[in-house]
């Protein structure tokens, strides 16, 4: 998700845009990553370890832990399903979790800890934006592999170069134009539209993508209000309000986690869906939670091209077995945090595999590991994802529209549309907002045929 991380008093990360040097001047003292890094001599030639360690960090805390505790379930399967066949190269693997929930601060000293006392090959980070613009510079630093598993700032390599630092699926662009190519598609006629979104990064930008987007494509539209309530609240009655007054067609929000679940209870009991049309990337997270409270007929996502019920997976039985595995275990439908994590454990195996190959089966040191990442195909639970030159992966989008049946206690989609990566991502070496600008209309033909729910 960008993902977010609450708004701290000492790392106002809320306050959009604080940039990545700030963030790591808050969380670092000077020399400190220096200190902390792997010596020269610690990239010669690597012998095989005991075990992998795995550093992930995710939300186990608060109100987001609705999102971040599914991502550590799948981790924990799927951790289990490599042991049980051996391991990677012969190598078992151990996963040690660290809670993102504190804030920014908090989590730099746990990556920090991870690294220098720890001693973890491979670290996971992680759902926050804020927390991923701020370990990827470290992962240069300290020279230790990194995996964003989730975060959807698409600023990390649009803004900088890393050489540690790989996303395993894909940003924000993709994730909001989709979104709204697909609004486009199935409400072209709307006038008016309004915004609810968490004050922080995520938020922020998202709405920038979103708007930009609208503007380039679907120029006049009225943007009836903009509305940004702190990270984390409990309470939406005030923008409920406001919206019930001003009624815009549209209603966008890329809110997520707790604060999604509870904004939508909030606005079903007071008839806002009735009103207008929602357009919710992230919302495929809060089906099973909200259940049938979520009206049919809105626009959804699910950051990326995933679902338990996807249309037309690459491997269907693939993806069968880990969802039955996985509400075997834990008694829930997988969310997109825990597709997002197995994607993440494939390319953490395919990743090793490919340096194993390239050193003859010797053991691969951190900056050969790493290596491997870059051009990396590794399969996902629905198709696979390409990891560019760039560090940015490439990953499919799905996109659909609520519906309610007999078979399921939550909506599920239909007339879904999957959104080919390459598409709807930003270019290498271009930045989003730029990128935006030149989209034509024609873009409307990137959509395939929608697939109506089976």
């Amino acid at each position: 998700m960008t993902r977010p991380t609450p708004p701290q008093s000492t790392n106002p990360v809320s306050r959009r845009p604080v940039s990545r040097r700030g963030l790591l001047q808050a969380g670092l003292g000077a020399g400190s990553l220096l200190a902390a890094g792997r010596p020269a001599w610690a990239q010669a030639p690597a012998q095989k370890p005991a075990e992998i360690k795995v550093g992930i960090a995710t939300f186990l805390s608060g109100p987001s832990s609705v999102f971040g505790v599914p991502g550590r379930q799948a981790a924990e399967l799927l951790f289990d399903e490599v042991n049980a066949a051996g391991g990677i190269g012969g190598v078992k693997v151990r996963p040690i979790f660290v809670d993102e929930g504190p804030g920014v601060d908090h989590f730099v000293g746990e990556y920090r800890r991870l690294v220098q006392s720890e001693n973890v090959n491979l670290i996971f980070s992680a759902i926050s934006s804020a927390d991923c613009l701020a370990c990827a510079p470290l992962a240069d630093e300290m020279k230790r592999p990194t995996l964003l598993w989730d975060c959807g700032t698409q600023r990390v390599f649009e803004d900088g170069k890393y050489d540690y630092a790989h996303r395993t699926q894909g940003n924000a662009t993709p994730e909001i134009l989709s979104a709204l190519l697909y609004l486009l598609k199935v409400k072209p006629d709307f006038r008016s539209m309004a915004v609810v979104n968490q004050d922080y990064a995520w938020g922020r930008d998202s709405w920038d993508i979103f708007r930009t987007g609208l503007q380039t494509l679907k120029p006049g539209v009225r943007v009836a209000a903009e509305l940004f309530p702190r990270f984390g609240a409990t309470d939406f009655s005030s923008e409920i309000t406001r919206l019930l007054a001003l009624r815009p067609d549209v209603v966008l929000s890329t809110s997520w986690g707790g604060d999604l679940d509870t904004f939508i209870r909030q606005a079903a009991e007071r008839k806002l869906f009735e009103r207008s049309t929602f357009v919710l990337p992230l919302a495929e997270s809060s089906l099973e939670r909200v259940g049938k409270v979520l009206p049919a007929g809105h626009i959804i996502g699910s950051r990326g091209d995933h679902w338990f019920l996807h249309p037309s997976p690459a491997d269907p039985a693939l993806l069968k077995n880990f969802t039955e595995n996985y509400r075997k275990r834990f008694n829930a439908y997988p969310i997109y945090s825990a597709h997002h994590m197995a994607q993440a454990v494939y390319a953490m195996k395919a990743g090793y595999e490919k340096a194993l190959a390239a050193k003859g089966g010797q053991w691969p040191n951190d900056a050969e590991l790493s290596a491997a990442f870059r051009g990396l195909t590794f399969p996902s639970l629905t198709s696979s994802v390409t990891i560019r030159q760039d560090g940015q992966g490439l990953e499919n989008q799905l996109i659909g529209t609520t519906l309610h049946t007999d078979r399921y206690p939550f909506p599920v989609m239909t007339d879904m549309v999957v959104f080919p990566a390459e598409s709807v991502t930003t270019p290498v070496g271009q930045k989003s907002l730029d990128w935006l600008k030149t989209l034509k209309p024609d873009a409307l033909e990137r959509m395939a045929a929608p697939v109506a729910f089976r």
